[in-house]
């Protein structure tokens, strides 16, 4: 039976959200210059191994309408719903025109190399154009974009032992972070009912560098409940019938509760300081190239994955949240948009949104988003929010810093 507070997680949050999401969603834009939006990919079919094979279930697991880590043709549904909003919101804000087809010159996609991302910008360009030809770059399927997954590149300065300690330092180590997630990993085994507990496979928690030295292993009970967590949302997003989602036991307040286990991988791969600045420096190059050269279109939209979305929330210090969704479990869609704007003394500043489309508008391939302000601690100038650019350029060089300095003596 669930817990009473876990069940009033999900008012209390969307309670808390509702001013915030009011706002963001009536506010018109005021003029932009250039943006820049870095957004997962859309909903997707199950990875092959997300939820361990170990793992046990009362019943068996609903089929997919799709290949295993691909898109789903409903996520390409809701992709398109969503390109179609943020065609009305940049046309709005002075950098596209609302009908047509865009300027080349005006607006550039990229994506990671893998299918499901690609897939994504795909659907994106017909949704944000319908009939127009819009090019989506990105490299070779089957090679490395260090953009998107800088560790799989093997960065010469990367220090798998420096790792673990900012990740323990960040964490206070795997078994801290297991028990500040117990109630969810609780909760995740309700759903699975299976005959006899425990349901998801039990291992030791701990955090190692892993045996080639270029990345890090996760072991334990959030690893092996997180991908789980993922595919039970994944279905609702997908819109299977209520009765098949976590067979009919994941509502939406337990999924949104749920998105915290998931989530926890984030606080290992994507949020401490030192992770950060590895799984950021190549973004950061590009975020810094889109907002100061003279070259750079109007908007250049970046297609990976959730934990880009984590890495750069956290090089900014900010947290990112979609309706129905767990606070810092980047949604499928979900993005955050860096826009350079002009203050009011006529000199460059930054902006930024966390921009989503909400867990029942994408499970319903609606064509509506949520914009909501994000507030960078130490420069927050006047009601939007600015962060003068050269401060905004300061920061990102900063939190990226551990990534770019190949001295003995550097720390994050």
């Amino acid at each position: 039976m669930i817990t009473p507070s876990l069940a009033r997680i999900g008012a209390v949050t969307a309670l808390a959200l509702l001013p915030t999401l009011a706002q963001a969603t009536t506010a018109k834009p005021a003029h932009v210059e250039r943006l820049v939006l870095l957004m997962r990919h859309g909903v997707r079919a199950p990875l092959d191994g997300e939820v361990p094979p170990a793992t046990r279930t009362g019943q068996p697991w609903p089929r997919w309408n799709a290949p295993a880590e691909q898109v789903t043709p409903h996520g390409a549904a809701a992709l398109r719903a969503l390109a179609k909003a943020d065609r009305r919101w940049f046309a709005a804000a002075g950098l596209v025109a609302a009908n047509g087809c865009p300027d080349p010159a005006a607006l550039r996609l990229w994506t990671n190399s893998s299918p499901r991302t690609i897939a994504s910008g795909e659907a994106y360009a017909a949704g944000f154009a319908p009939g127009c030809r819009i090019p989506v770059g990105h490299r070779p399927e089957g090679t490395n974009d260090p953009m998107f997954e800088p560790l799989g590149a093997h960065p010469a300065a990367f220090d798998a032992s420096r790792a673990v300690e900012s990740i323990n330092r960040y964490t206070g180590g795997a078994e801290a972070l297991t028990r500040r997630h117990a109630e969810g990993l609780t909760l995740l085994e309700q759903v699975l009912a299976c005959p006899a507990a425990p349901c998801s496979p039990v291992e030791p928690a701990l955090v190692r560098a892993s045996a080639d030295g270029h990345g890090i292993d996760l072991k334990g009970p959030v690893r092996a409940a997180s991908g789980t967590a993922q595919v039970l949302m994944l279905q609702y997003l997908e819109g299977m019938p209520l009765a098949q989602v976590g067979w009919g036991r994941a509502t939406p307040a337990r999924l949104e509760a749920l998105g915290a286990v998931h989530g926890a991988l984030f606080d290992v791969f994507s949020r401490p300081p030192y992770m950060a600045a590895f799984q950021m420096a190549p973004t950061v190059d590009r975020i810094t190239a889109d907002l100061t050269s003279a070259t750079a279109p109007k908007i250049d939209v970046l297609v990976g994955h959730d934990t880009n979305v984590a890495a750069l929330a956290a090089v900014l210090g900010v947290s990112v949240k979609a309706p129905g969704f767990a606070t810092n479990d980047p949604s499928p869609g979900g993005g955050i948009a860096i826009a350079l704007v002009r203050a009011p003394n006529g000199r460059q500043a930054v902006r930024l949104w966390y921009r989503s489309q909400g867990a029942a508008d994408m499970r319903a391939a609606r064509d509506r988003t949520v914009w909501t302000p994000l507030r960078l601690k130490g420069c927050d100038e006047g009601a939007e929010h600015r962060c003068p650019l050269p401060q905004f350029l300061d920061r990102l060089a900063t939190a990226t810093a551990p990534a770019r300095d190949h001295g003995p003596g550097a720390r994050d």
